[in-house]
């Protein structure tokens, strides 16, 4: 979707978006690549090392089958069909079946407990099932609670109770297949926000959500598909991140994509994995990053392929910026978004170097602006909400059965994303944090992410979060949640160390006055921090 260009002015000002009224994810992410020529689309490698290869021929026929076996059993255009799976063939073959069938895809994260599960399929009213023998068990607490379930489908050998078998339903159906003519407004997808608060939304997004990701995810892989031979990342594909970051945009553009979830992520596994596969691009989150940061490629270890990689869901800094290059040896490109309008800020190295502690600019076809409470746009260099014009295609349609939290969603033509920001001259937005992480601290507004990356330079901090507590001076004071590198003692000299560090590289009055350690952060189960539970004193 985007040309090459020189400049960023340039690649910004000869962008239009092309999105036809008649469009159906499905088909354009598979069923046009499979010609019978054989074209590679997915390589599954399991947790024990076995391999498998799929091809778009195969994962059409296998989508086809699906969607006649749904429809058989009563599955029709506009119902939910819930995923709830990890990274697999059968997770990729059952979103094109349910886009194809004009049915809306729910997918679930695999660590989600049975209260996660119950709440989301109740809430969407999901009509079927796609799990493991894993899944079934879970569902058995909450089978009688969901009355809109007719059918689900188990992808085990091992059978749970009336589950259907997933494979040997499958070679009972043609693989001829006519998919629904839906149109790009169509709804295709439900996808749960991960907020720490409250009961979670479902985000309804079109298919056009999938053409309104392209230029981000263009712009932050330098130009994706160029050099592009096989695509990667650690994130579930129940996250928008996973799936509409990498599988369907990777597959959109026919370039095959590397399945393989780590159960625990850790740096030198995904560092192997990426250098034996020869992963040209990925996707990996600031925690990945985070974890990985100062893992040396193991002796002998064939050596990264690595062409582009993008970041996004908290802000990097210097010190991830700098390790990518000497590590990775590409310069990480972040990039900025939410579940509910993705993929809307980013880097590109090639167009411009990254200006720390800035997203980057926005990408082309997206109006991103700093505004005010009202929706009207704040001067450059004001702090403001970071809002997204309407109309726009990666925006989602609205929360599912949620009119009110939609309508709040908005002020004015502007989606407001929660964060807060500013943009300078060049275009560059900086993020500031959410509304309810930044720091007021006598008299100051204190963003954490720079705190925090600085925390990180030095050599005893593997992983740092920081908030503000109330003072009764300062009306807050910056509290340093800290997870030493092993061999460091938390000792009274080496909170001092840090106080000074900060003091010195950052700023002085930024400097975190209370510093606790811990040996892990509490994270949401997309890996971003929840500073919330840092705030309320809960965690320890």
């Amino acid at each position: 979707m985007l040309s090459r260009a020189d400049s960023y002015t340039q690649l910004a000002s000869q962008f239009q978006w092309q999105v036809p009224a008649a469009y159906n994810i499905g088909v354009d992410a598979c069923d046009k690549w499979a010609d019978g020529s054989g074209r590679l689309a997915l390589i599954y490698e399991k947790s024990d090392g076995a391999q498998s290869r799929y091809t778009f021929d195969q994962i059409k026929a296998q989508s086809s089958r699906l969607a006649n076996s749904l429809e058989g059993r009563g599955i029709k255009r506009g119902d939910r069909v819930a995923i709830y799976l990890p990274q697999a063939p059968e997770t990729a073959v059952t979103h094109i079946a349910v886009y194809k069938m004009g049915a809306v895809a729910v997918p679930l994260f695999t660590l989600f407990g049975v209260d996660a599960i119950q709440y989301r399929l109740a809430n969407s009213g999901a009509a079927a099932l796609v799990t493991d023998a894993a899944g079934c068990r879970k569902l058995r607490e909450i089978r009688a609670s969901l009355p809109d379930l007719k059918v689900v489908y188990c992808i085990d050998d091992e059978i749970v109770d009336d589950a259907v078998p997933f494979h040997a339903a499958l070679t009972q159906e043609s693989e001829e297949y006519s998919p629904v003519a839906t149109a790009a407004d169509d709804p295709a997808v439900i996808i749960y926000t991960s907020g720490t608060t409250g009961k979670p939304k479902g985000a309804l997004h079109a298919h056009r959500v999938l053409l309104g990701h392209l230029p981000g995810v263009e712009m932050s892989h330098e130009f994706f598909p160029e050099n592009a031979a096989l695509m990667w990342t650690p994130a579930d594909w129940a996250w928008i991140g996973g799936l509409l970051d990498v599988l369907l945009p990777a597959w959109h553009h026919g370039v095959p994509v590397l399945a393989r979830r780590f159960e625990k992520f850790d740096g030198v596994s995904a560092l192997e994995l990426m250098a034996r596969h020869g992963v040209t691009h990925t996707f990996l989150p600031p925690t990945a990053l985070k974890m990985m940061r100062g893992v040396a490629q193991p002796p002998g270890a064939p050596a990264l392929a690595l062409r582009s990689v993008a970041s996004g869901g908290e802000s990097l800094g210097a010190e991830l910026i700098d390790w990518g290059r000497r590590v990775l040896g590409v310069t990480i490109n972040e990039f900025y978004g939410q579940t509910e309008c993705n993929m809307l800020v980013s880097s590109c190295s090639s167009l411009f170097d990254p200006v720390i502690g800035a997203i980057g600019r926005a990408a082309p076809g997206h109006r991103v602006a700093i505004v005010d409470d009202r929706g009207a746009e704040v001067a450059d260099g004001q702090e403001g909400n970071i809002g997204v014009l309407r109309p726009d295609p990666v925006m989602f349609l609205g929360y599912w059965n949620n009119p009110q939290a939609t309508a709040e969603k908005f002020a004015g033509d502007y989606l407001l994303t929660g964060d807060l920001g500013v943009r300078d001259e060049a275009g560059f937005i900086r993020f500031v944090g959410r509304n309810d992480d930044v720091i007021t601290s006598a008299g100051y507004r204190i963003g954490p992410g720079p705190i925090e990356d600085c925390l990180i330079g030095h050599p005893a901090v593997r992983m740092a979060a920081v908030v503000g507590v109330p003072d009764a001076e300062r009306t807050e004071i910056v509290m340093a949640y800290v997870v030493l590198n092993d061999g460091f003692q938390g000792d009274d000299a080496l909170v001092k160390s840090l106080q000074a560090h900060v003091r010195t590289r950052l700023a002085a009055h930024e400097y975190p006055r209370a510093i606790r350690f811990v040996t892990s952060l509490p994270t949401t189960a997309t890996g971003k921090i929840i500073r919330k539970e840092l705030r309320d004193g809960r965690y320890a």
